[in-house]
Formats: structure tokens, sequence, C-alpha cells
């Protein structure tokens, strides 16, 4: 079975790339460090289109489920904590919001094939279940600071 995936130094690419590219006959990936960057990712692009296949037609089950019957909803708010155990933090009308807003922007998401949006949505939910997980920060955070000023002005407004 072909290893999951391989690190490398971005040089070895450069100065070896044949040697470094035929890793990826026994890798599906090669993880490219680099110095002066983020680290890259290579892979072929039969795969890279294999593994797109994979997580829409999930998508695609995941988005089904939930809207077909009824009751498919509270199927899916029984497994969420199976699949991400810290929404047992999670007030349980924020558990809700977290399904139907993971159901949703998964479902646009793959529309456009960019699952950058379902990324930030589970990093944003997991922070506020981290909130709720910690009485006092929740505490800190939910109690009132006196006056309010209003709305902050628009940044990109002000040159």
């Amino acid at each position: 079975m072909a290893a999951e995936s391989e690190a490398v130094n971005f040089s070895e690419l450069v100065n070896k790339n044949k040697q470094t590219l035929a890793r990826l006959k026994e890798s599906t990936r090669l993880l490219l460090h680099r110095r002066d960057g983020e680290d890259l990712v290579l892979t072929t692009a039969v795969r890279a289109e294999q593994d797109q296949t994979v997580v829409s037609a999930a998508t695609r089950m995941m988005v089904a489920m939930a809207r077909r019957e009824p009751g498919s909803m509270e199927l899916l708010l029984d497994i969420l904590p199976d699949a991400f155990p810290w929404v047992r933090f999670l007030p349980e009308t924020d558990v809700h919001a977290f399904a139907v807003e993971l159901v949703d922007t998964m479902r646009a998401a793959d529309s456009i094939g960019n699952s950058a949006a379902v990324a930030q949505v589970l990093i944003a939910w997991q922070h506020t279940a981290e909130v709720h997980s910690d009485p006092e920060l929740l505490a800190a955070l939910t109690r009132e600071h006196g006056e309010d000023y209003g709305q902050a002005a628009d940044p990109r407004g002000a040159a």
C-alpha cells in the first residue's frame, strides 16, 4: 500500500526533480517544506481530482441526508458529537445552528469547488465551543462591559 504523504525540502524538488517526482509513485502526495514561505503539497492531477470527487460525493450525501426527511436533521445532530467532539460544549441551539450552517456552507462550497469556507465555519464554531468550555472565559466575554460606543468605523473607508 502506498504511503499517504512524504515530506521533502523544496530545494530537493528543484535540484533533483526527477528523483523527487518519482516519489509520487510511492506516496499520494509530497509535502514540500519551504524556508521562505508556506509549505506546499504536491500531488498528481488525477489524485487531486479523485480527492475532490470524494469530498463532493460526501458533501452531496450529507446535504441530501440533512434535507430529505423531517427527522434527518435529528440524525445529523445525533452524529455531530462523534464527528466533532467539541460540539458537546455548545448550547443546544448553537449545535443546531452549527449543523445548518455547516450543511449550507458545504453545499455552496461544493458548487464552486473551494472548501475554504467550510474550513472557516469549522474553525469558527470550534472556537465558540472553546469559549463555552471555559466558564471564566465565557463569563468575561458575555458580561456587560459598560457603555457601548456604537459601531466601529469601517477601516477601509478611512484614507
